[in-house]
């Protein structure tokens, strides 16, 4: 059996719910997941200086119950802290970009990025690049009002939704759509019939990468720049994560 962790970087309970959904439904049988929620931090991360709020938020958690899984997903688009992460844990870790990303590029050459707010757009153009892609970047397309309800968007604003990936086809010349976000979990599967190029999720693409990853055992490295790090002197962090940082198993 596997089991995955899904930490949601956001505060949002209503998102933490979609994203549990998408990942049931995507997962094989015998992988359990559960999904975490940030205990701190704001509704939904636009902005790098959220990121960086997020991104400690999943490392909390994560130093907190990581051991009793085998895989690790940063379940917010724009994967805050993965990087991290990856150091600190000795299990597996991937993360909604970088997943969607993964997967697009095994299904055309270039793909565009539907997204839920214009703010958003500059920090998911730095996370592609950070991973080496911007080449295969056709486009970002995003919405251009105001959310509502952040665990509702598909409902508010599906159509508009629907309609940015349709341009990135017709407009853009994108082979793939990668709908971006977690507020945005399943929306791949519903509208899947209703355009002309395949569409990806950041949550189910990330349960099959993890799952992957997860039976194919991968040894930790002790060399390179995703060793561990270093031990050194610390002072008022959380107890889970003075552990981690020190090497040693949760106790």
């Amino acid at each position: 059996m596997t089991r995955l962790l899904l930490i949601n970087p956001n505060i949002s309970d209503s998102v933490s719910e979609l994203i549990r959904a998408e990942a049931e439904r995507s997962a094989s049988h015998g992988t359990t997941v559960e999904v975490l929620t940030a205990p701190f931090g704001v509704a939904y991360i636009e902005t790098r200086f959220e990121a960086l709020i997020g991104a400690y938020a999943a490392a909390q958690l994560a130093a907190e119950h990581h051991a009793n899984f085998d895989a690790v997903i940063v379940a917010a688009f724009g994967d805050p802290g993965l990087g991290g992460l990856r150091e600190a844990l000795p299990c597996p870790v991937t993360g909604l970009t970088e997943a969607a990303l993964a997967s697009a590029c095994l299904l055309g050459g270039r793909f565009s990025i539907v997204a839920i707010s214009q703010r958003i757009k500059a920090w998911y153009r730095e996370t592609v690049a950070h991973y080496g892609l911007e080449g295969r970047l056709a486009s970002i397309r995003a919405l251009d009002e105001p959310l509502a309800d952040i665990g509702n968007v598909q409902g508010n604003q599906g159509e508009r939704l629907q309609a940015l990936a349709e341009r990135c086809v017709a407009e853009d010349g994108a082979d793939v759509i990668v709908l971006a976000g977690a507020p945005l979990a399943g929306l791949a599967r519903s509208i899947a019939g209703r355009l002309p190029v395949p569409a990806v999720d950041g949550v189910s693409s990330a349960v099959r990468h993890a799952e992957s990853m997860a039976v194919l055992r991968p040894v930790r490295p002790a060399k390179g720049s995703f060793a561990p790090p270093p031990v050194k002197p610390n002072r008022g962090l959380p107890e889970p994560i003075v552990r981690l940082l020190a090497g040693l198993d949760p106790g």
